[in-house]
């Protein structure tokens, strides 16, 4: 069987070959500006990425170990927590860029178990989360305050701060030291 091809025939085929091998060597375009990988609010918490040795600062005992990971191509953070005892707990954390704030969500089976609710930014170059924190056991939530703040060397401390309604103040709840492992 013979296949004629007509002059326009011709030109199509060619062109359309031409056109494959084209886009085949071309590079993919540059994500769109808007995205997790190129939004510097993405990266604002960023110091708190890495593998952690954590000690309590009053005291200096050792209270765990913190993996802090981004996954999803940049768009979250996700942590995953060890005590020195055993209980565990893990939070996830993201930016939304249409209202330029973190939030995290921590969730622990550990203890009793809890649950923290909360969002922020950046103050004054610490991250400030502010939210609730809810107790599995009794089923009772309170207002909670995180504070992460990037020190010169290397270090985070991380300070947690739970309101006491009856004394009408914020009361330290934890105070940790992150050492890189």
């Amino acid at each position: 069987m013979t296949v004629r091809l007509t002059a326009a025939a011709a030109i199509i085929l060619t062109t359309s070959v031409g056109a494959a091998a084209q886009s085949q060597t071309q590079t993919p375009p540059p994500p769109p500006p808007n995205t997790c990988e190129n939004d510097p609010g993405f990266n604002q918490f960023d110091f708190w990425v890495g593998s952690w040795n954590v000690t309590a600062r009053n005291g200096g005992q050792q209270a765990g170990t913190n993996l802090i990971t981004k996954v999803e191509k940049n768009c979250l953070i996700r942590e995953e927590w060890t005590s020195v005892s055993g209980g565990t707990g893990q939070s996830i954390n993201y930016y939304n860029p249409v209202s330029k704030k973190w939030r995290q969500v921590w969730v622990s089976a550990g203890a009793g178990g809890n649950l923290i609710d909360y969002e922020g930014g950046l103050r004054d170059g610490s991250m400030v989360l502010e939210g609730t924190i809810t107790y599995y056991a009794n089923g009772t939530s309170f207002p909670f305050r995180g504070t992460w703040t990037p020190n010169e060397d290397g270090t985070v401390r991380q300070f947690f701060e739970q309101y006491d309604e009856t004394e009408e103040k914020w009361k330290g709840w934890f105070d940790g030291l992150y050492a890189r492992q």
